[in-house]
């Protein structure tokens, strides 16, 4: 089973709706949990970015599989201990590298609410089924291109296709949008360090960022910046391309595109990219497009696909 799905850290906060848009999210939301709840799935693997929060720049991967994980408590997001199948982590690792894609793993990775989001929402608690947390860098430049983020998830999903297993693969991150987040190279010199020094930030210092965040929501629901506001038309036409499973089109989505027309936000897309291709590596399937909508509150295109 597949789901695709955006997160926003601002749908954790009791932000005034601007449109009944974030209720239909919700629905949705609900509708997929009840889908996963009867699956019942044995294992769940999960592509998710970072925020800053538990991958700095001392060490970027572009992928990290974690053997062993727990969630970081940015957003007041509970820490928890991810239950992750250390010898199943480990088995998908030497297979991905057999498969000549090279992937970073951690015994102790730190998942913030790019993965944690996802996982509570979809099965309302961290520790309801055993998952594999996979790490896909979104945030510092150099990213993993396109194309790599398909030939990696294809790779995962051959190894899923042989355990057998009630997989859900769900994807989390997307589609445009243009948080305040760190960028490195406009960054301060004071800022920059501490994005290299793996500076985990104190409950103060989170409160302050997420406030800049709640912040600029608020400016961009006045139709203000500094924020892009979403993009439809660039998201439609990618999830398009991606139910299609359009490689050529995929393939060639780049950073600067994403930066000029989708926001700093939109190289989370990537996880989708990885999630539909691991999911195609294991059966043919037909993916719908479930729920898309821009809530402007939330600085997002918030949409959600799956498989049929």
């Amino acid at each position: 089973m597949l789901i695709c799905a955006s997160h926003s850290p601002l749908m954790l906060v009791n932000m005034p709706p601007s449109t009944e848009s974030s209720q239909e999210f919700f629905k949705h939301l609900s509708e997929a949990k009840k889908r996963i709840k009867i699956f019942d799935p044995e294992l769940i693997v999960i592509f998710g970015p970072d925020h800053f929060n538990g991958f700095f720049f001392d060490l970027m991967p572009s992928f990290c599989i974690g053997i062993q994980a727990e969630t970081t408590q940015d957003w007041n997001l509970q820490k928890e201990k991810l239950k992750v199948p250390s010898e199943i982590s480990m088995e998908c690792i030497n297979f991905v590298r057999k498969m000549d894609v090279d992937v970073a793993f951690s015994w102790n990775m730190k998942a913030d609410h790019g993965i944690s989001i996802a996982l509570h929402q979809l099965t309302e608690s961290l520790t309801s089924y055993p998952v594999i947390p996979i790490f896909m860098n979104c945030a510092a430049h150099p990213r993993p291109s396109f194309k790599r983020s398909r030939i990696f998830g294809n790779a995962v999903g051959q190894y899923l296709a042989t355990l057998n297993k009630r997989t859900l693969i769900i994807a989390s991150g997307g589609v445009s949008h243009d948080p305040p987040t760190p960028r490195f190279e406009f960054s301060p010199l004071n800022l920059r360090q501490r994005l290299v020094d793996r500076h985990v930030a104190s409950t103060e210092e989170l409160k302050k960022r997420e406030q800049n965040v709640i912040n600029a929501a608020n400016l961009l629901v006045k139709g203000e910046g500094p924020c892009l506001p979403p993009n439809p038309e660039w998201d439609h036409q990618f999830i398009n391309n991606l139910i299609d499973f359009n490689t050529h089109e995929l393939d060639n989505i780049s950073d600067e595109e994403i930066d000029e027309k989708v926001g700093f936000g939109g190289h989370e897309v990537r996880t989708w990219v990885s999630a539909v291709s691991a999911m195609r590596a294991i059966e043919p399937c037909t993916i719908k497009l479930d729920y898309y909508d821009v809530v402007p509150e939330w600085i997002t295109g918030m949409g959600m696909i799956s498989s049929i």
